[in-house]
């Protein structure tokens, strides 16, 4: 597995671990349909949280929120539907952002609650 990829699921796994310090709970992880992919699908509350995440080597100086275009959007959205609907959940549904950036040893990580919104 390439560096980057493993690196990929380090972050992940560090921001599983940050949500659920956060008492988020986990519902699955890498839920895939059709040509779209949900890093991490949570609850919190009576939400559902949907989490892009974004891991990045410092020096990476483009706006890591910027890195998702409409088409990931609207993937992300049509995949979320399906989750719910095969889960037969009613929830409030929010996406979110959550980046994790390494400096040397260092995860910094950075959690963006309603990055945007499907409507």
């Amino acid at each position: 597995m390439a560096g980057h990829n493993q690196f990929g699921k380090l972050g992940e796994q560090k921001v599983i671990d940050f949500l659920k310090a956060k008492n988020y709970r986990i519902l699955t992880r890498n839920y895939r349909y059709l040509k779209a992919e949900i890093d991490i699908v949570a609850q919190h509350a009576d939400t559902l949280i949907v989490v892009e995440v974004k891991s990045r080597n410092k020096g990476f100086y483009e706006e890591l929120t910027t890195t998702i275009s409409s088409k990931k959007i609207k993937l992300l959205t049509m995949a979320a539907n399906q989750f719910i609907q095969e889960n037969d959940l009613d929830l409030e549904v929010r996406f979110d952002v959550v980046t994790v950036i390494k400096n040397g040893e260092h995860l910094h990580i950075e959690h963006l609650e309603n990055a945007f919104y499907f409507f």
